[in-house]
């Protein structure tokens, strides 16, 4: 059997979904990505998982309509030429494109996954307004011929039913895209000072700006305590923070930024408690999973995808979103009571354990696809 995955953004399907293609893979699937960025470094990886590459001339962000729709037809002609039996579509334009292509194609079997509703459906100005419009009618047009929308969180699970771009039969709840635990293993908690940590795309709307304001809340306080950023910047985002900006708050010892890396584990480790005060639609955030394998408390937002990765009160603290002083608050609480930070990443840890393992999430999506039987994902997927 083939199966085409088709996303817009190699990096994150590599670093995101590279177990759940090694398992397609593991499941006797020929697999073939199409994918915007060809870089050899990931052209490799793929090539020792035994997956092939097509380059997908998608543009990641922004509608340019002649751009995508260049994109759409050269899709329509790479399944037809490859007749695939399943096609994997993640994100929001690969997952409108994706199904579109494949129902003209002529593909049997179509599978989307929506990895948080983003900006779509934020609402926050008259442009957004008009994008969310334009993509409910493109999800209506697209989604119905699927035979699963898988989901990362209920609240997107619902809004798409109630607002009919998905059938409730349609739709499957995944617990985002899992974690490894073996790969990210639980770090001694680094309770001195304490040190504070985000990790994010350097957009406004990872509530970058809050994590700033509540470092300087609590600077003048707590002068010991270290508020540590991390992530690449995103120039062509509509809410990119600048170089000089992030460089200024660096100099007035408000933060540490610490550039970008391919793997988080050390910055994590480092660290002793994890903070994401955003309000982007997420679907599940990656990095707080990363964090809470890791045994590190969360302080996160009360928005969709955020809200499913602390137990209030067990694992860390939910706070409102764009409320710095809240937030301040709540990381004031491990500053005064240190012993919270064990505590509260223990339970991180068996949270993660108990619901974001990744064998599991991938597990639950390559047996709805019906690409292995259940007596068999019982076997190989019981619980550690």
């Amino acid at each position: 059997m083939k199966i085409v995955v088709v996303s817009h953004h190699t990096k994150s399907l590599m670093n995101f979904r590279g177990q759940m293609l090694t398992e397609f893979v593991k499941a006797g699937c020929e697999v073939i990505v199409c994918a915007p960025e060809n870089d050899r470094v990931f052209l490799d990886k793929f090539s020792e998982m035994g997956i092939s590459f097509i380059t997908f001339p998608l543009a990641r962000n922004g509608m340019n309509p002649i751009k995508d729709l260049y994109a759409f037809g050269f899709l329509v002609k790479t399944l037809v030429k490859i007749k695939p039996d399943y096609v994997f579509s993640a994100s929001m334009k690969p997952a409108i494109y994706g199904s579109l292509a494949a129902r003209l194609a002529g593909v049997p079997r179509v599978f989307s996954l929506i990895s948080g509703s983003g900006y779509a459906f934020m609402k926050i100005s008259l442009k957004t307004r008009l994008i969310t419009i334009v993509v409910t009618s493109l999800y209506r047009l697209s989604l119905p011929k699927n035979q699963t929308v898988f989901f990362q969180n209920p609240d997107d699970l619902s809004q798409f039913v109630d607002l009919k771009l998905a059938r409730k039969e349609q739709a499957v709840l995944v617990n985002g895209s899992g974690v490894d635990l073996d790969y990210y293993r639980p770090a001694p908690s680094v309770k001195q000072g304490p040190v504070f940590l985000l990790i994010c795309r350097l957009i406004k709307d990872k509530g970058v700006v809050d994590y700033v304001d509540a470092a300087r809340i609590l600077k003048c306080r707590y002068p010991e305590a270290t508020f540590m950023l991390l992530g690449p910047f995103d120039s062509n985002n509509t809410s990119a923070l600048s170089r000089p900006q992030i460089e200024k708050w660096h100099r007035e010892n408000l933060i540490n930024y610490c550039g970008e890396t391919d793997d988080v584990r050390t910055f994590i480790a480092d660290s002793s408690v994890y903070v994401l005060p955003s309000y982007y639609r997420e679907g599940t955030p990656r990095s707080a999973l990363e964090a809470m394998a890791m045994g590190r408390p969360i302080i996160t937002t009360d928005a969709p995808g955020c809200r499913e990765t602390v137990i209030e009160g067990k694992n860390g603290f939910l706070v409102p979103i764009k409320d710095p002083q809240a937030l301040a608050e709540a990381m004031e609480r491990f500053i005064v009571d240190p012993d919270l930070i064990s505590s509260m990443g223990e339970a991180s840890r068996n949270y993660a354990i108990e619901k974001f393992d990744a064998d599991k999430v991938n597990a639950k999506i390559v047996s709805t696809m019906g690409l292995i039987n259940n007596t068999k994902q019982a076997h190989e997927y019981a619980p550690r």
